[in-house]
């Protein structure tokens, strides 16, 4: 079985399956992608997302605001916790730092950050973390404000070997995206081979970032399949290894998923 671990189910472009959400699963079903990690990027849709998805008990969901929604809304501690409180979400966030596309909210989302931490911490849930040219202060932050034991996930890693070295110090695991497969991602495929195979997590960010051979296509769970294979490549292991070895590792980081 594969986990897809980080996906936006409620912003898929469902148009190949006749707008059926649940042919869509089926799709991926087929492929042996057994359950998924819904992601909130912002509180204003929470609802809906989570109305989407909580009828399914393989699909699991998480709460928060996604950085470059932080100067938007804000969520406060309390907040944050009692949605956390509803069925089957298992996680925080996603939540972070991104100076890539924005210079003049970075203490904004610095304190979106904290609330989010702070939250996760009481909570005992894992943060899912979305980090991008911020390794510093993404990395201060969670050691500030983290909870080493129930930490969490760096998302969709695309920065340094030494940036992922430091946050598995911390007790987070390392998640990797269809980006693993782009031409141009050699930095990162060497990052993957470093990455002990007990640390990593697949996802696809659907629907973004498809996976070679979909590069250009609406991203969907099923191609969560792509990831696995290209790191199984890359560690010189089989599909089958990677397949058990992630979805052992998504059990461990959000425990509180029901699988």
């Amino acid at each position: 079985m594969f986990i897809d671990s980080h996906c936006h189910l409620d912003k898929l472009d469902l148009s190949p399956y006749a707008n059926n959400f649940d042919a869509m699963l089926q799709a991926a079903e087929e492929r042996k992608v057994g359950s998924m990690l819904c992601v909130s990027i912002s509180m204003s849709q929470f609802q809906s997302m989570h109305k989407l998805v909580e009828p399914y008990k393989h699909i699991f969901s998480s709460v928060g605001i996604h950085p470059l929604h932080a100067h938007e809304e804000q969520a406060t501690i309390d907040e944050l916790i009692v949605e956390a409180s509803k069925a089957r979400v298992v996680a925080i966030g996603e939540t972070g730092l991104d100076y890539y596309y924005s210079t003049d909210t970075h203490q904004i989302q610095q304190e979106s950050f904290k609330t989010h931490l702070l939250a996760a911490g009481q909570l005992g849930l894992p943060v899912i973390v979305h980090t991008r040219d911020a390794r510093e202060d993404t990395l201060s932050m969670i050691e500030a404000y983290g909870n080493p034991e129930s930490a969490g996930v760096l998302h969709c890693f695309t920065e340094s070997w030494e940036m992922a070295k430091a946050a598995l110090d911390m007790n987070y695991v390392i998640s990797f995206s269809g980006i693993t497969t782009f031409r141009n991602a050699q930095e990162l495929r060497d990052v993957v081979k470093n990455v002990p195979l007990e640390s990593i997590l697949i996802e696809t960010d659907a629907p973004y970032l498809a996976p070679v051979p979909h590069r250009g296509k609406k991203n969907e769970p099923k191609y969560v399949v792509e990831v696995a294979q290209c790191i199984a490549d890359l560690k010189g292991v089989s599909l089958e290894a990677v397949a058990e070895i992630t979805t052992e590792n998504f059990k461990r980081v959000f425990s509180k998923a029901d699988i």
